[in-house]
């Protein structure tokens, strides 16, 4: 059993490299530092819940606020695998992401979650769709923008049975030019992520693990980003 684990383990990170875009060779590359905590929860005994997420990211080589997320919102319950969401991010965001000066954007988002529990784990997939709005001078671009999430969570008992493998891809793809920030439509970056997940208690699960993000930058007189990130992530289920 253990042996069939490791496989189905390494063929999920191979398939997750193997489909990474390729970086250009001008491509610049930065270790970055991100901590994410998000709590979800239901009002009373309602199918409607709330949701509510702050991050922190440090960029050229971690020694820099890069940008910070506050991401309320609230959700309604179809089925126990089903839900749908919106609400609003706020993103002060400062260089590398910065093409200048350091700003503020606001987002509205909506999202549809579904997630399984199979034999071998739990397969999760986030569609979300972004308005993002730019408090920079004379802006008046508003960058509509798809994501697209897949991530899986495999037990470990052989370990901890509080321990699991996770990995995800996401990736983004801007649906109108946002010349404020310097970037067209088509794609806009991808995401892979490999960690482990401990779960402490019915409500606390912590994940740390590789995270690698590639930027594609069409417009930009900066070359395409990369960046290897050490990812830290709480959830907490209320």
């Amino acid at each position: 059993m253990l042996r069939k684990l490791n496989i189905f383990i390494a063929t999920v990170v191979a398939v997750l490299i193997l489909s990474a875009p390729v970086a250009a060779e001008n491509t610049v590359d930065d270790f970055q530092v991100w901590g994410n905590v998000t709590a979800t929860g239901n009002f009373s005994d309602s199918r409607f819940k709330w949701w509510l997420e702050g991050q922190g990211r440090f960029g050229n080589d971690s020694s820099r606020f890069a940008q910070g997320i506050i991401r309320p919102g609230v959700g309604y319950e179809l089925n126990k695998k089903t839900s749908v969401w919106l609400g609003y991010g706020w993103f002060p965001t400062s260089r590398p992401f910065a093409l200048r000066t350091p700003f503020n954007e606001h987002r509205i988002w909506q999202q549809l979650l579904w997630n399984n529990t199979y034999s071998f784990g739990t397969i999760t997939s986030r569609t979300r769709t972004e308005q993002r709005f730019f408090d920079i001078q004379g802006s008046s671009d508003v960058g509509h923008r798809f994501r697209q999430m897949f991530k899986i969570s495999v037990p470990m008992p052989s370990i901890s049975p509080k321990v699991s493998f996770v990995a995800f891809e996401e990736f983004f793809i801007n649906l109108t030019p946002t010349h404020d920030i310097g970037v067209k439509s088509g794609f806009n970056q991808n995401r892979i992520f490999a960690g482990v997940a401990y779960k402490f208690n019915k409500v606390v699960t912590g994940e740390i693990g590789y995270l690698n993000q590639i930027f594609n930058r069409p417009s930009s007189p900066r070359p395409d980003q990369m960046q290897h990130i050490l990812a830290v992530n709480v959830g907490l289920n209320f």
